[in-house]
């Protein structure tokens, strides 16, 4: 019960975050038209995953990694982005999912602000 209201919470801060990003204006940068709280949106079936490194990844996380990941920049700005930082996104445990995800394209040993692509 406890686990499935902090999902709840989760869910509604980042509504509330995506509203306030939607009057934002933003040129072409790390993902391309996009911003990076906006992609972070895309990385919700991973929030358990990147809080916990012990959290089964799903394969709806998986699909977003992979699709995102295939520009390592941008899911290095997504995973330090404040909408990750603000939904309690470990960043050295989401930098993990590639692997976790067992990707054999990942951006290994692409550094991401003090961390290492495993």
């Amino acid at each position: 019960m406890e686990a499935s209201m902090k999902h709840i919470c989760l869910v509604a801060f980042l509504v509330i975050l995506g509203i306030a990003q939607f009057d934002r204006a933003n040129g072409a940068g790390e993902c391309g038209n996009s911003n990076p709280d906006r992609e972070a949106w895309k990385l919700l079936p991973c929030a358990s995953a990147a809080q916990n490194e012990n959290a089964a990844v799903s394969d709806k996380c998986c699909t977003q990694v992979k699709r995102i990941g295939q520009n390592p920049s941008c899911l290095c700005a997504v995973v330090l982005s404040n909408t990750a930082k603000s939904s309690g996104v470990k960043p050295e445990v989401a930098i993990t999912i590639p692997k976790r995800c067992n990707i054999p394209d990942r951006p290994v040993g692409y550094k991401c602000g003090a961390y290492t692509l495993p």
